[in-house]
């Protein structure tokens, strides 16, 4: 399997257990001169917006350890971007979360609030 599909796998696996969880998609892979936000969801009035990551091994460190502080100033801007792009379906709090798959067939770990914008 390619790299593409195995990000395009994990962005699915992560999507559907997020939805299992009461979340509800709005978008995936939204994409501005910024960067790339993998998933956009509704948590009941909130805006979440996830970066997944997926790892085959721990060699380079985890999947969570991979979302340093340039990929979060990334992330920020390109929500940053969606929400003027989107105004007036944005008027409630945001949170990033970070949902890390380390191998294949491993479990989902997510965790909300990963980092904030205001660090």
């Amino acid at each position: 399997m390619d790299t593409q599909t195995r990000g395009k796998d994990a962005e699915d696996r992560a999507c559907q257990y997020l939805q299992s969880r009461g979340l509800q998609l709005l978008q995936r892979n939204y994409r501005s001169r910024r960067g790339e936000i993998d998933l956009i969801l509704q948590d009941k009035d909130s805006l979440v917006f996830v970066e997944v990551r997926y790892r085959s091994h721990s060699r380079f460190g985890s999947a969570v350890e991979s979302v340093d502080r340039r990929k979060q100033s990334r992330l920020i801007a390109c929500a940053q971007h969606y929400m003027l792009a989107h105004a007036d379906n944005c008027q409630q709090p945001c949170r990033f979360d970070v949902v890390s798959i380390m191998g294949p067939g491993a479990a989902v770990e997510w965790i909300p609030n990963a980092f904030s914008a205001t660090e």
